[in-house]
């Protein structure tokens, strides 16, 4: 096990909220972030053990779940914008640096055990007004995410029903919201992580179709695969806007650190959490620097967004199909969060946030209910797809991916460096990702709003609650 977190366990003076500094569990006894004892109700005890059941396998596949979905869709359409050589550097450096703070992230939460959700740093670092901000970022990131699925739902239904024949896109955004709802009952990461082999062979399943569609309608075009018009550099009179969508688009691929904590916070042994970040880390670089590079090679500047309405009429129908599990389970996993965090917020020291209880069910699916219900309105609020993501990533991933664990460098765990050398390394590396989150959050947020505002004065989306077909 860590050793920072062998100190933090067995320092008799730390919160130890899983039992006493000797790190037994009590039969029976629960407590809370004061250490005392507030629980011995058996429910308090088989609760306790439900979220305590991750291993570092389980949580690299509810990794991928949180973060292979959406953004694997979007990356063919920010490679046709800034080009095929700076969307390879762009993929593989934010997927490097990612994995680095999310590093950061970990050591964090082996510091400090008592971290359950990423709105609990806050507190470590800034008081109670930090744990306010970050947890209002927290809530409102998580529920634009289930937003963004639901979108992606409603796009997929239309795409698969030729828009129904007239149906109003609303129903596809209810529907979509319906099926959110029932796959976010499982109030355990554990349990999420069954679905998560599905998930994970959904969408490389879809990437694959996307890929030898849209290739073999490359090649029997006219002129063939030497006839598309990809670029190795972005494309011209491309403004600043436009470049930053495309790379927000990137980051909102590699956004699975807003989540860790609170995966963590379920796991057994929580130092292993290395071999977890690592292997998602690789995987991701892999199939979005794979996906991207390929898909816009073969479609070139025209690919769309997401990714699957390339691959022509009929193969966008079967990806879509074959997607739909990755869609909707990806999308839950954050409701899960969300209303995890919430309830143990709201009733900390009540075996209702255990939910093994009929009030603490009651209270679990009314929390659920209610999130996918607001993630409805935000989807039928911004009917684009690439802005929706745009938006999330600079006014949030900025924080959670990048400036935000370079805080937590300077603050928890920079001392843990063992050599002069390796600290001013560091505190380079940090001192970029702090550097590169701002730049997202300011400049990002300004070509996201300008985007925005040019998409509407050429009527290329639909209006809020439009019936129209969402695209």
């Amino acid at each position: 096990m860590d050793s920072q977190y062998e100190t933090k366990k067995n320092d008799p003076n730390a919160i130890h909220p899983y039992g006493d500094a000797s790190g037994d569990e009590h039969v029976g006894e629960v407590r809370g972030l004061g250490g005392n004892i507030v629980e011995k109700e058996p429910e308090a005890q088989n609760g306790h053990a439900k979220f305590h059941r991750l291993g570092w396998k389980r949580l690299t596949i509810v990794l991928i779940v949180e973060a292979i979905a959406l953004g694997s869709l979007s990356l063919p359409g920010a490679f046709a914008t800034l080009g095929m050589v700076p969307g390879v550097i762009v993929s593989v450096g934010m997927g490097l640096i990612c994995i680095y703070t999310a590093h950061v992230i970990g050591q964090t939460k082996l510091k400090h055990p008592e971290i359950a959700h990423y709105a609990d740093v806050g507190r470590v670092m800034f008081g109670r007004w930090g744990y306010e901000i970050i947890s209002f970022m927290f809530v409102l990131q998580l529920i634009f995410i289930v937003g963004s699925h639901v979108l992606t739902g409603t796009i997929m239904w239309g795409t698969i029903t030729d828009n129904g024949n007239g149906l109003c896109s609303l129903v596809f955004g209810v529907v979509s919201a319906i099926i959110l709802f029932l796959l976010a009952i499982p109030p355990s990461f554990a349990e999420v992580a069954i679905l998560g082999y599905v998930d994970f062979v959904s969408i490389v399943a879809a990437i694959l179709i996307t890929m030898i569609g849209t290739g073999i309608r490359a090649s029997n075009s006219e002129g063939g695969l030497s006839a598309v018009p990809w670029s190795c550099w972005p494309k011209d009179n491309l403004s600043l806007a436009e470049g930053f969508i495309a790379v927000s688009n990137i980051i909102f691929a590699y956004s699975f650190a807003m989540c860790q904590f609170s995966f963590m916070d379920e796991m057994h042994t929580p130092s292993d959490y290395k071999k977890s970040i690592v292997a998602l880390g690789l995987i991701e670089i892999v199939i979005y620097t794979v996906t991207g590079g390929v898909v816009y090679a073969f479609v070139g500047p025209e690919v769309k967004s997401p990714a699957l309405l390339s691959a022509g009429p009929t193969l966008a129908k079967v990806a879509f199909g074959i997607a739909l599990p990755v869609i909707f389970i990806s999308g839950s996993i954050n409701t899960v969060v969300v209303s995890r965090y919430l309830i143990e917020r709201i009733w900390p020291n009540n075996v209702i946030r255990y939910v093994n209880t009929p009030k603490g069910w009651m209270v679990w699916l009314s929390f659920d209910a209610g999130i996918t219900i607001i993630a409805w309105v935000i989807a039928e609020a911004i009917p684009f797809f690439s802005d929706l993501l745009a938006i999330c990533s600079a006014l949030f991933i900025s924080g959670f991916s990048f400036y935000f664990p370079a805080l937590m460098y300077f603050k928890i765990t920079r001392n843990d460096a063992k050599t002069a050398m390796k600290k001013y390394f560091l505190d380079g590396l940090n001192l970029m990702c702090f550097v590169i989150g701002m730049a997202i959050l300011g400049i990002g947020t300004y070509a996201a709003i300008q985007d925005i505002m040019d998409r509407y004065d050429r009527g290329e989306v639909s209006q809020p609650y439009s019936c129209a077909p969402v695209a």
